[in-house]
């Protein structure tokens, strides 16, 4: 039987369902704030013909279904890229992930027997039950390389003190990743396991990925073109101002003055906290302000477009140095060399963390332009005469906020949830849940799945970080499976 689906939200979590959900037959309409862009903050931008990524989106997953779905989107125009990157700190680069006698060498004899010595204290005399980023990193490395390489870029990045944010941050980016783990990888490359070499391989310490070649924002450019040839409408412009439901149907209140009724289904992938206070009959006053308490990160990235005088190649530089403001620096043509037209040019990405409207979020597009261009060559990597144009990308809500409070907040909406059937939340705004790519794609994929079945098989917030569903999960697989049929050239259990 066909169902009607509203999804809020053409990024990677929307625009996979939609897809799916186009395959299976059911009527499916996208519901996009944004005139020009899909893809999210995995869209790609471009100025003057030269194509820039929002954030770098590397194309590797653990999840074969996710390899296969982007495979199927784009195919050949997908492509094997190295992986290449370096922390900057006291005026010194880094290879990253570790390379153990590049850092001694940079650290120095002294510094890095400190290094030793503190992380050799840290593993006989933990912090028991960590409950704070500081803390649980400093267990995995000691006190002395936490503040070397981890404060100062989390603290640009989050605009909070490391106490304040969950260890949940921390167990999340660097599982499976401790100083005698780097090194050993250092040392012995780690060997790969399994039928595609993926299930043990460490995602932080990968050497390539794939990337499409006019970006990140090509996968879902293509996604919706073949999309719209299942049938499904994609409304461009068209944002959502609230939901409601009545009589066991949905109906969406949008931006263009409409409203769309009769669906069956609402997938948001919008943030949580707008989302909860959009929908009727009103959420419990609980949910409603557990949501309102969630917080946000923006950024915006200052792209240079430059004379190439081969000042750098890596994909991208995480700056460790609290004199600029600068958090890390993209060369585009290091992911893909289609998206600078001209092979005498070089594009830059200056990202510089922030808060919705304060000084660096309001500052005038010439003045960041400015900054950038002394920044990166304070940093050594450019020189500012190279620097022949310049542009700004502004990204609200790049970040869902890991604070002490976040877990029972997203806990506290979760629970009222159970009360409004048909309302998945999808993605990592959707969620409040900052994973990659691939997480938000399975979490869709898996919502596309109970819906095609009729019924909830799958719970979406099972999906690990590695866009992996929890052992638990796996009740009722094969009868699903004999409903959904092939949504991807494998199957998605």
């Amino acid at each position: 039987m066909q169902k009607r689906v509203a999804i809020i939200g053409a990024g990677p979590a929307g625009l996979t369902a939609a897809y799916l959900l186009g395959k299976g037959g059911q009527d499916v309409t996208v519901f996009e704030k944004d005139p020009q862009y899909v893809g999210g903050i995995s869209r790609t931008e471009s100025y003057k013909g030269y194509h820039f990524d929002i954030g770098g989106h590397r194309f590797f997953s653990k999840s074969k279904e996710v390899e296969d779905f982007w495979t199927e989107i784009l195919g050949d125009e997908m492509l094997e890229r190295p992986r290449s990157s370096r922390i900057y700190y006291n005026k010194k680069f880094f290879s990253y992930p570790l390379v153990a006698f590049d850092a001694l060498r940079k650290l120095g004899i002294i510094e890095s027997a400190l290094c030793v010595l503190s992380y050799l204290q840290a593993k006989a005399f933990p912090v028991k039950n960590p409950t704070n980023f500081e803390d649980w990193v400093s267990n995995q490395f000691g006190k002395r390389l936490f503040n070397i390489f981890f404060k100062t870029y989390t603290e640009k990045v989050w605009g909070i003190p490391c106490k304040e944010i969950s260890a949940d941050w921390a167990a999340q980016r660097i599982k499976g990743l401790s100083l005698s783990s780097a090194i050993w990888n250092a040392l012995r490359p780690q060997k790969k396991s399994g039928s595609d070499g993926k299930d043990k391989l460490i995602k932080t310490l990968i050497d390539s990925f794939r990337y499409p070649k006019m970006g990140p924002g090509m996968m879902w450019e293509v996604c919706v073109e073949k999309s719209k040839k299942l049938g499904v409408e994609v409304k461009m412009n068209c944002g959502v101002k609230g939901i409601d439901t009545a009589g066991g149907k949905w109906t969406v209140h949008a931006t263009d003055g409409n409203d769309y009724g009769g669906y069956d289904y609402v997938l948001s992938s919008a943030p949580m906290r707008e989302l909860v206070a959009s929908v009727a009959p009103a959420f419990p006053q609980k949910a409603l302000q557990s949501a309102r308490n969630l917080g946000y990160r923006d950024f915006l990235t200052v792209v240079l477009i430059c004379r190439d005088e081969d000042a750098f190649t890596d994909n991208w530089i995480y700056i460790h140095d609290p004199s600029v403001k600068v958090g890390r620096i993209q060369n585009f043509k290091s992911w893909s060399p289609y998206m600078v037209p001209d092979p005498n040019m070089a594009c830059y990405g200056l990202e510089y963390f922030c808060f919705e409207g304060d000084g660096l979020w309001n500052s005038k597009d010439e003045d960041l332009i400015e900054l950038a261009k002394k920044e990166i060559a304070q940093i050594g990597l450019t020189n500012p005469a190279a620097v022949v144009d310049g542009y700004v990308v502004r990204q609200p809500k790049a970040y869902p906020v890991y604070d002490q409070d976040y877990k029972q907040n997203v806990e506290n909406v979760r629970e009222a949830l159970k009360d409004y059937p048909g309302l998945y939340l999808v993605g990592r705004n959707g969620m409040h849940k900052y994973n990659n790519q691939d997480h938000s794609m399975m979490t869709a994929m898996l919502a596309a799945k109970n819906i095609l079945a009729g019924k909830e098989v799958y719970d979406l917030w099972d999906v690990n970080e590695d866009a992996e569903y929890h052992e638990g999960g796996d009740r009722g697989v094969e009868e699903t499976d004999k409903i959904v049929g092939r949504m991807v050239p494998e199957k998605l259990a």
